[in-house]
């Protein structure tokens, strides 16, 4: 193999694993396509239906959203130092829970955005032992993956056709 050809390669593969290793990078863009998917599935609920739930145990849509968003809310502010932003009042209404589910999943990102490759590798405590800041950001991804999952088949069960499947 020719040197050209050598160092070209090892070029492209160095700026490939520069672009893969940006752990805050890949998060945002995650972050982001979570928001759009969620969003979409809020605004495909009529609003008469967000207090549907499937059975007496579970919550109901509102709820789900409402325990999203808690928790982007509890992890964002209580391990990445973010200034509470949220009031202690869920709002009622279809385009104010869609609204004020945005500005969380925004608010979220700017602080992930503001946070240092090297903050991510420090380790805090938590309930379960102690996690490592990105492991939080997994976290948090996770949940609301987790719940969105639970939407989806509130929507399977009205009869509404869910967005189609947002990911990287």
């Amino acid at each position: 193999m020719s040197h050209k050809i050598l160092l070209f390669t090892l070029l492209i593969s160095s700026t490939m694993f520069a672009q893969q290793a940006n752990v805050k990078d890949a998060f945002l863009e995650k972050w982001d396509n979570s928001k759009t998917y969620l969003l979409e599935m809020a605004q495909l609920m009529p609003e008469e239906d967000y207090e549907y739930k499937p059975t007496e145990r579970q919550r109901s849509f509102a709820e789900q959203l409402e325990h999203i968003q808690g928790n982007m809310d509890w992890l964002s502010t209580k391990y990445f130092s973010r200034e509470k932003e949220k009031s202690d009042t869920f709002p009622s209404k279809k385009e104010q829970i869609i609204t004020s589910l945005e500005k969380a999943f925004d608010a979220v990102g700017e602080t992930v955005a503001a946070t240092s490759e090297e903050e991510l590798k420090e380790t805090v405590e938590f309930f379960a032992g102690p996690k490592s800041k990105l492991q939080i950001l997994n976290l948090l991804l996770d949940h609301v993956t987790h719940h969105r999952g639970q939407l989806i088949v509130y929507l399977n069960l009205k009869e509404i056709e869910p967005p189609r499947y947002v990911g990287w």
